[in-house]
């Protein structure tokens, strides 16, 4: 029998502000245990919640880049649940009215996936498992996240991971998260289950824990998929429980028996009042929303880039931003997205350094230099050296072309070395008067070579085509 994977994700994503959701520990990653932490951090008894309005700001701008109704009216909730990384033993978070409602999202196929529902909470604090002893570090606990929740709309775990770097993206360019899967920023639990391929009612789910990694996440679904197949194979049932995945044997572990929504007895949060929007406060959120990266990237494509070019650019706000700026000085954006994928990204040494947008040359110089190839000022069989001239030395381009550029060839000089190319390849030269127009290239490559770069290339073409015609007439 042939079966079908569906699939669900409950995204969480770490809020760029300043300070915590409900007090005012500053929201920092990688500080020592226990320092970005206060008595409501850590749940001590008569400690009182207020909420951090950017962060109410923040989730609203996430649902309008993501087509959901933003709710003008929304309410907290108490989660409850006994685990030492909350302390107090509930999380506030928002059940019955989330800040906002549906809306979706397009996958680079076109495929369009359903969400749900955005809603606002507090993250929880870390567990360090230290042989038999576990330590928690609450800095993390109080950070505000907003949790995105989809449909079982994924066929594949390509398509999650397609989602999660789309979403990563959206994020990034709408400033209110760094997407950082490595550090914990943007991570996800997925809810899977299979059924009969054709069959309409969905089967029993497992939901896989914080999932940071999409390498990890794609092995991990792929791997629950095999498992669950196997069971309803062997006429086993799967059962509704919470999974980790263990990245050392590539499979997924039971962590406990998933509970019931019942099991958490929500209820509205008493200390909070109702989260109250205006239709003034949303209009002026909307006009914030920048150009995001799917509709840039069809811009891209739409001036002569190629979808994978594309893709990489917009990666990256500063990355994006850094092409653009370069592109000023340029005719057409192909010739500055080829130099910068082929030349400038080889500066960088890991993603965090693309990530900064830290490049060796500033946008005026690169696109300087774009525009010299374009004028031909700065002949291509000198362009690499000139490139690694100016970063590594930052000198101007001007003298980085004295230093670097030969002068061209005389035309005398030029002429006596294409006839000689000509008496050296004379089979080139009758395949280019026989129609094959592609001749020239052999015969300009060892033009070029010969004349060890000082030759200009438009104009040895031009002299072979020339001395060609001539030799023909003869």
């Amino acid at each position: 029998m042939e079966y079908e994977l569906v699939m669900g994700l409950e995204t969480h994503v770490e809020l760029n502000t300043q300070t915590k959701i409900f007090c005012r520990c500053p929201v920092r990653f990688g500080q020592p245990p226990n320092t970005d932490c206060c008595p409501v951090c850590i749940g001590m008894p008569g400690t009182l919640p207020v909420l951090n309005r950017e962060a109410v700001h923040f989730a609203a701008l996430a649902g309008l880049a993501l087509h959901c109704e933003v709710h003008l009216k929304s309410q907290m909730s108490r989660k409850h649940y006994f685990y030492p990384d909350l302390a107090k033993a509930y999380q506030i978070t928002q059940q019955q009215v989330p800040i906002c409602g549906p809306g979706w999202l397009e996958l680079s196929n076109g495929k369009v996936i359903r969400i749900q529902r955005i809603h606002m909470e507090e993250d929880a604090g870390k567990l360090i498992h230290n042989g038999s002893d576990v330590l928690v570090d609450y800095n993390r606990a109080g950070v505000p996240l907003i949790e995105i929740v989809t449909h079982p709309d994924f066929r594949s775990a390509r398509e999650a991971a397609d989602y999660l770097e789309q979403l990563q993206g959206i994020m990034r360019y709408l400033g209110i998260s760094d997407g950082k899967m490595q550090e914990g920023s943007l991570r996800c639990d997925v809810n899977i289950s299979v059924r009969p391929k054709g069959q309409r009612t969905l089967g029993e789910r497992t939901e896989i824990k914080n999932m940071n990694s999409l390498s990890y996440l794609v092995k991990a679904v792929e791997y629950e998929f095999r498992r669950q197949v196997e069971l309803l194979e062997r006429g086993e049932e799967v059962c509704r429980e919470t999974r980790r995945y263990d990245q050392k044997t590539g499979t997924t572990q039971l962590m406990r028996k998933k509970e019931a929504e019942t099991d958490y007895l929500y209820f509205e949060e008493p200390d909070i009042p109702p989260v109250a929007l205006s239709p003034q406060e949303l209009e002026a959120w909307n006009r914030e929303l920048p150009e995001l990266p799917m509709q840039k990237r069809k811009r891209y494509q739409q001036e002569g880039l190629s979808p994978q070019e594309a893709s990489s650019l917009i990666k990256y706000p500063k990355v994006a931003d850094y092409f653009e700026e370069a592109c000023r000085w340029v005719q057409k954006p192909s010739l500055a997205a080829k130099w910068m994928l082929t030349h400038l990204f080889a500066a960088f040494q890991n993603e965090e350094e693309k990530e900064s947008g830290a490049f060796p040359l500033s946008p005026r110089q690169f696109g300087e230099f774009l525009q010299g190839i374009e004028a031909g000022s700065i002949r291509r069989n000198y362009a690499k050296e000139v490139l690694a001239h100016l970063i590594a030395t930052g000198d101007p381009l001007e003298q980085s072309l004295a230093k670097i550029q030969k002068e061209d060839m005389g035309e005398k000089e030029l002429e006596t070395l294409c006839q000689t190319c000509l008496q050296l390849y004379p089979e080139a030269a009758a395949d280019y008067l026989r129609g094959k127009k592609q001749a020239i290239k052999a015969l300009l490559g060892a033009a070029m070579k010969r004349s060890k770069g000082r030759a200009n290339p438009q104009q040895a073409q031009q002299m072979l085509e020339k001395l060609i015609h001539q030799k023909e007439k003869a």
